[in-house]
This record gives structure tokens, C-alpha cells and sequence, in this order.
């Protein structure tokens, strides 16, 4: 069951989803995509089966889709108003490492808002660059993150593929990330109505495993042999 509670920014009242658990190991707080909502496939995957394994779940609906508005502002805009939701949850949940993401528009936000006690990413469609537009390459925002980061891009996402983000990064000198192609996946990341059923339970086991391996390394990091 999901609690929703509001959180002042200074373009009005946003809302956080929360999904808690029982023994919580750490926070994720995901942000929606610029023309979607919280209820996206994989965001509601993920705040559905993480609180089972110890993860608390809050997804963001940023304050412009809580007005009733169906397109995002710019992305300053998301950024001031990310930071006030993620400062409310480290104070609903002090002391617990938490994670930031969200998918596409809110993969960005992310990454532009990363701070130093943020744990980790956790991305979902990072959109490398516009559909057909790869000279308009927008890895500067996570290369510029500087934290760990988990990227789970679709093996067919218009706005990068798995290779596509993976070169970006190693060009622009990044190593921090782990990219886990989803196959078969678009930009949505959401199965096709036609994909049999038990496609569809391995790729949610594919995003939730991924997502507890990344967390449980990030925070436990295997010392280097070097």
C-alpha cells in the first residue's frame, strides 16, 4: 500500500508515492519522464517489488503534472523542484542511504541534482540524445554526476542504445557506471502487449535484480586489488 504525501517547491506542490519496508536497507527516489507520470511500467515495477527486499521506494510526481498540466517545464525547473522533494525524504528517512533516479526526463534531473550524499543512480532510459539527433549528446549530465550509476537502457531506445550511451561515456572519461541492456526494450522499457508472459517476468526480474545488485555493491564496494 502507498502513502502519498506533498512536498512545497517553489512552483507549487509536488507528491511523493512511498512505498516503505519493514526493514529498510536503503531509500530510491524516482522521478517521472517529461511525458509520463509515476505510474510508468518500470517505475510502478520497481516500487512494487523493491519494498519486499528492503528497499523504501518513493516515486516523484513533479509539480506541474500535479497541477494538471500534460508538458514539462524546462529543466531548470525540474531541478528546483527535485532538490525539495529529495530533502524531504532524507529527513522521512534519516539515517538510510539513498539512491536518486527516474527515467528519461527524470534520469536527467537526477543526474544534474546529484549531491555528495546522494549513495548512487539508479536510471531508467537515460535519453542520450533526441531520436535521430546524436551530435545533441547530453552524457556531460551523467558523466558530470561523478557518483556510481546503474543505466538500464533499452537494446532498441532511440535515445541511445545500450552501446551508444556506454562509447559516450568511455569518450568523455567516465567510469562509474554499470549498463544493463534490456532486450527487446524501447525507450519505454514497457513489454509489449504480444511478449509472452514469462518474457515479461524475466525482464521485471532483470530491472528489480539489477537494481538490488547495483545498491548492494555501491554501498558495499569490493576493495580494489590495486
Amino acid at each position: 500500500m502507498s502513502t502519498v504525501l506533498a512536498v512545497d517547491t517553489p512552483d507549487g506542490p509536488g507528491e511523493l508515492v512511498i512505498a516503505e519496508a519493514a526493514s529498510p536497507l536503503a531509500g530510491l527516489i524516482l522521478g517521472h519522464g517529461a511525458g509520463g507520470s509515476e505510474d510508468a511500467w518500470d517505475l510502478a515495477l520497481l516500487a512494487r517489488g523493491l519494498p519486499a527486499l528492503g528497499i523504501r521506494v518513493a516515486r516523484y510526481r513533479q509539480p506541474w503534472l500535479v497541477a494538471g498540466r500534460k508538458v514539462a517545464g524546462p529543466p531548470a525547473s525540474l531541478d528546483r523542484c527535485w532538490l525539495p522533494a529529495v530533502a524531504f525524504v532524507r529527513g522521512l528517512w534519516p539515517g538510510v542511504p539513498l539512491f536518486v533516479g527516474g527515467r528519461s526526463a527524470g534520469a536527467r534531473c537526477a543526474c544534474r541534482c546529484f549531491s555528495a550524499g546522494d549513495a548512487g543512480l539508479v536510471l531508467l532510459s537515460f535519453p542520450l540524445h533526441p531520436p535521430g539527433k546524436p551530435e545533441k549528446s547530453r552524457v556531460s549530465e551523467l558523466a558530470g554526476a561523478g557518483g556510481p550509476a546503474l543505466v538500464l537502457q533499452g537494446a532498441s531506445d532511440p535515445f541511445g542504445s545500450p552501446s551508444d550511451v556506454a562509447r559516450a561515456l568511455a569518450d568523455a572519461g567516465y567510469a562509474g557506471e554499470r549498463i544493463v541492456p534490456v532486450p527487446g526494450a524501447t525507450h519505454s522499457l514497457a513489454p509489449a502487449k504480444s511478449l509472452p508472459a514469462t518474457r515479461v517476468a524475466e525482464r521485471e526480474q532483470l530491472l528489480i535484480a539489477s537494481v538490488l545488485t547495483f545498491m548492494a555493491d555501491a554501498l558495499d564496494p569490493v576493495p580494489s586489488s590495486e
